[in-house]
């Protein structure tokens, strides 16, 4: 996008082929849901983890509360931060909520809240840098972070429909 961030190698790269069938949607490497669970299987030397979504939009939340700190604290501002911590942090609780989904129906509609709510974070970030709250390199980090999780939700939502 033209954010004028350098580009991110993604995770969760577009190419790699999804399949949904009978509430299951995989995707070959790294990404696999299974009963409305959300797994994944990788290797990142040692380090394993289960579930690359719900990981990464914990890492996001926490991050986007130092910065809620930051900018509360040695920029007084608190209306922007505020809406930034509230809509940030959302990400992964409703991702969370989704894998506890009672049906593939409210698991979709927790994912899709997760993707509102990251694009809404998104917006807060852009207003953040523009307003000059944030720096450069301070907004590239974050913001490329939170495009990697909205390109991650797109492509597990967008597929709802061949399920």
């Amino acid at each position: 996008m033209g954010n004028g961030c350098p580009a991110k190698q993604l995770t969760f790269p577009n190419n790699y082929p999804l399949h949904i069938t009978n509430y299951q949607l995989k995707v070959h490497y790294p990404l696999h849901i299974t009963n409305y669970q959300l797994k994944a299987h990788y290797k990142l030397e040692e380090m394993k983890t289960d579930n690359v979504i719900v990981d990464k939009s914990k890492a996001f939340a926490l991050k986007v509360i130092a910065l809620y700190k930051k900018l509360c604290d040695k920029n007084r501002e608190f209306v922007m931060s505020k809406q930034l911590l509230k809509s940030g942090t959302s990400i992964g609780a409703n991702i969370k909520e989704a894998e506890q989904g009672q049906s593939k129906a409210d698991f979709y509609a927790k994912l899709y809240i997760a993707l509102k709510e990251a694009s809404e974070t998104e917006y807060w970030l852009e207003l953040l840098h523009e307003s000059e709250y944030i720096g450069e390199k301070e907004f590239c980090a974050i913001y490329q972070d939170c495009q990697e999780i909205i390109k991650i939700l797109v492509a597990i939502t967008k597929h709802k429909s061949n399920g």
